[in-house]
């Protein structure tokens, strides 16, 4: 199992784009007059790193495995206690294995390890189960939450919270929820574990509440403020932010213009990363 096509849906994104509306700009007169530059926002401290010598029935689920040697493999587990790590699983490969069927993506995982390196040896993996398995549409948004957990979270930095996000997430889509907005929410809730997430309710200028009839961008490194003619950034409405804010996203326009932000936001926490599952999406569908 690999990660597989951008699961975007919805998902934000470096690669193309997904249509979306946003109201017009509004003009730089009618912009509140610049306070004192909010300072930059700081991204969290990193968090302590857990490299234990041996660690037993550690709720898990792999995000992305490949060949090693003739018969193993090297997989990527994101555990709940220990965030995400790298395993090696012996013998993975061969017919009679029993790690052969168990490592498989989605499937919640009780799973052992031992080492003190970067690359540790997997011991023990067993299926809990309880879950229902992803398909068609919702297997490939799965896929993109891999894609996105490989490529925004270090290694060995305990996420607990987001790894309950994460089995919440996968639930949803199973039971065939709304793809956008279990993505979208799913995608606030890892730019803010990582720490990277803007408080959308400040104008980052002024320090003010966002107004819910003013047209703003949002500085990915600062947060939002009033949009101005010539702005690159995705325009979208205050009731917007503030709806992403508190997950609300019943309005059709906040579904559309948060899924716009929410894609130039991952992409830029990326560095330009392409995510290769949002392309599939994109080109299946313009969910």
């Amino acid at each position: 199992m690999s990660t597989t096509p951008d699961a975007t849906l919805d998902a934000p994104q470096a690669a193309a784009p997904q249509g979306a509306g946003v109201p017009a700009a509004q003009d730089a007169s009618s912009a509140p007059p610049p306070a004192a530059a909010a300072p930059k926002r700081p991204r969290a401290a990193p968090r302590e790193r857990t490299v234990g010598t041996k660690v037993a029935g550690q709720p898990a689920f792999v995000l992305h495995s490949y060949p090693y040697k003739e018969t193993s493999l090297i997989i990527d587990l994101f555990t709940r206690d220990f965030g995400r790590v790298a395993l090696i699983a012996k013998g993975a490969k061969r017919p009679h294995s029993q790690l052969r069927g168990v490592l498989q993506t989605f499937q919640p995982l009780s799973s052992s390890w031992v080492g003190k390196s970067e690359l540790r040896t997997l011991t023990d993996a067993e299926w809990v189960g309880g879950m229902l398995p992803l398909e068609k549409t919702a297997l490939l948004c799965g896929f993109y939450l891999n894609e996105l957990l490989v490529k925004l979270l270090a290694r060995d930095d305990a996420h607990p919270a987001l790894f309950d996000h994460y089995v919440s997430t996968l639930n949803q889509l199973a039971h065939n929820e709304p793809a956008p907005i279990v993505l979208r929410k799913f995608e606030r809730a890892l730019l803010r574990e990582t720490g990277v997430a803007a408080d959308l309710t400040r104008c980052v200028e002024t320090r003010s509440a966002v107004r819910p009839d003013v047209v703003y961008v949002v500085d990915p490194e600062r947060g939002p403020r009033p949009g101005r003619a010539g702005d690159p950034w995705p325009r979208v409405a205050g009731k917007t932010l503030l709806d992403m804010e508190c997950e609300n996203y019943e309005d059709v326009a906040t579904q559309a213009q948060s899924k716009q932000l929410m894609r130039f936001l991952v992409a830029h926490h990326l560095n330009g990363a392409p995510l290769n599952t949002r392309q599939i999406l994109i080109d299946l569908s313009q969910l």
